[in-house]
């Protein structure tokens, strides 16, 4: 049943991709404000049908706690779930990530309308550079940027060592820093076919504050944080002695 409700799942993402992408092409001349509307509406999309077909639900803790203003979204990355339900869950969202998947069929062409910081992850400073520019021109026209501080999709259970780009981002634009920790690798596993039922829990901090810290400051403050959340919501893969290291 698990694996007909997948190909279930991706018959419709298959469909709908094809179908946003080439209603996409049409966009280009229309005002970004406007082109952003509708291109989101994708992800939502597919975010929502994976809980009516394949049964995987979420909850959030903390919703609370995102402000009305942009921000730079610090979050774990354990499978695709979040890349999608994100569009959703916060202000008018964009991404950094790696320009490659804008080379992808379709399904890049639409991300690529939604401006993405799109960076190459082997040019070090300049992609740094790239980040904190048009990072910034973004987070001034309303925009919230999600960046995942470790840089890739990490199993559960696993942890590697946070990136500097969002805090760094964050002070250039003079704006706070929301950490988001979740569990979605439980369900929906990195190159995995199958989506397994389940709640996806969510965890959305306060707003961390950037005056007065150096990146290196503000990056660990971040990690301690998620690492701490993610023991609690893993508590057989992950232990205090993990978010002890993390700090």
């Amino acid at each position: 049943m698990l694996v007909l409700r997948a190909s279930l799942y991706y018959t419709v993402l298959i469909v709908s991709v094809l179908f946003y992408a080439l209603f996409s092409m049409t966009l280009y001349l229309v005002p970004f404000k406007y082109r952003y509307a509708l291109v989101v509406r994708w992800p939502q999309f597919a975010a929502w049908a994976v809980g009516k077909i394949c049964g995987l639900k979420y909850t959030v803790q903390g919703l609370d706690n995102i402000p009305e203003y942009p921000v730079v979204i610090a979050s774990k990355h354990q499978s695709a779930w979040e890349t999608l339900a994100f569009q959703k869950m916060f202000v008018k969202p964009t991404w950094v990530l790696k320009r490659e998947l804008l080379w992808l069929p379709f399904f890049g062409w639409g991300l690529r309308l939604l401006r993405p910081v799109a960076i190459d992850r082997s040019s070090g400073r300049q992609a740094m550079q790239q980040v904190i520019d048009q990072g910034t021109v973004l987070l001034k026209e309303g925009h919230s940027i999600i960046i995942f501080p470790e840089g890739t999709r990490v199993a559960p259970g696993a942890h590697k060592r946070y990136g500097l780009g969002a805090a760094n981002l964050a002070i250039a634009a003079g704006v706070p820093i929301l950490p988001v920790a979740h569990n979605a690798g439980e369900f929906w596993r990195r190159n995995e076919f199958i989506k397994r039922p389940g709640t996806i829990q969510v965890i959305i901090g306060e707003p961390i504050p950037t005056q007065g810290k150096t990146a290196t400051q503000l990056t660990k403050e971040i990690e301690t944080w998620i690492e701490q959340q993610m023991v609690q919501l893993n508590p057989q893969r992950y232990t205090t002695a993990d978010a002890a290291a993390a700090a």
